[in-house]
């Protein structure tokens, strides 16, 4: 096979588990949020104590992190357009040398952005409903795990390849 079929095969691969994880966490988000939003009232703690960590409570989030912003959907709902459109280009870029680790976590951090600007598109708030017991955080959701875990483990790989680009380009020397 050659380079450039090899480099195509990636790009491939790489777009497909781009598109697949980042549909299915949407997916997982949507049917979670939509659950949990039917069945209680704004306020309702309808899971007490988990393991003395955590508490489900649901929370119509208007704002972001710890209420900050709060009745500023519009912005905020621009702000994470702009993002997501940012990711999908990243994602399309970089398809045919980024590593699967890196596809994945890009994923995430898109679907969790699209759950969350869906939400505030389509019913003016966030549905969180994790809320931590054991610390002041704020309440979150699905969408926030995907972009939260996404950024995290994206970060990571980052760090490793300029270290390892780095090490290339000294052995060069």
């Amino acid at each position: 096979m050659s380079t450039g079929t090899q480099s195509h095969s990636k790009r491939a691969r790489n777009l497909i588990l781009f598109v697949g994880c980042a549909l299915a966490w949407f997916i997982f988000d949507r049917v979670v949020k939509t659950i949990i939003d039917s069945q209680y009232e704004k306020g309702d703690v309808f899971v007490d104590s988990v393991l003395g960590l955590f508490q489900f409570r649901l929370v119509h989030n208007t704002g972001a992190a710890w209420g900050s912003f709060e009745n500023w959907t519009p912005i905020i709902a621009a702000i994470s357009a702009v993002i997501c459109i940012a990711i999908l280009i990243a994602a399309f870029v970089y398809a045919n040398r980024a590593n699967v680790i890196e596809m994945i976590s890009l994923a995430l951090i898109c679907a969790g952005g699209l759950g969350n600007l869906f939400d505030r598109v389509t019913q003016g708030y966030v549905v969180d409903f994790i809320s931590t017991t054991f610390i002041n955080f704020p309440t979150f959701n699905i969408a926030d795990i995907g972009v939260t875990c996404g950024m995290f483990v994206l970060l990571i790989c980052v760090i490793i390849r300029t270290f390892k680009e780095d090490a290339q380009h000294g052995s060069q020397s």
